[in-house]
């Protein structure tokens, strides 16, 4: 596949997937065999790692949920995406009750797309960042 093809899986699997919740395009996207490597140690690292942390974690907790792709890297067969989702802290968050709040985890991942599909991802995000200002903003 080319660059552009590459960078287009990635670019649907943002907007259909984590954007838009489609479990349809969640299994046309998933290579049976991938490896997530920014799943925290010791939890599966499957393609169920990805859907757990789309439909368990934030999807519940953030209404409005919207994924802005600020760039796109691609290389061989890997593409680098820095991104931002954002949305309402409208459901509980790892623990953090409802604030009503805007909130945006800014995020950089790398995907190896393999036949069209995502085969590995790694990634680094601020997350825990947000958690700590949530809370920090309860107790104030």
């Amino acid at each position: 596949m080319s660059a552009q093809e590459n960078k287009d899986v990635v670019r649907r699997f943002n907007i259909e997937v984590i954007q838009n919740g489609s479990a349809e395009a969640f299994g046309a996207l998933m290579a049976p065999d991938f490896i997530n490597h920014a799943a925290p140690p010791g939890r599966p690292n499957g393609p169920e790692s990805m859907w757990t942390t789309f439909e368990t974690v934030l999807r519940p907790a953030l209404s409005n949920l919207e994924v802005t792709i600020h760039d796109q890297i691609a290389e061989g067969d890997k593409v680098t995406t820095r991104k931002t989702i954002s949305g309402v802290h409208s459901g509980d968050l790892l623990g953090v009750p409802a604030t009503g709040r805007q909130v945006a985890i800014d995020v950089i991942d790398i995907v190896r797309v393999q036949d069209g599909k995502y085969g590995e991802h790694w990634g680094l995000n601020t997350l825990s960042a947000v958690l700590a200002a949530l809370k920090a903003n309860r107790s104030a």
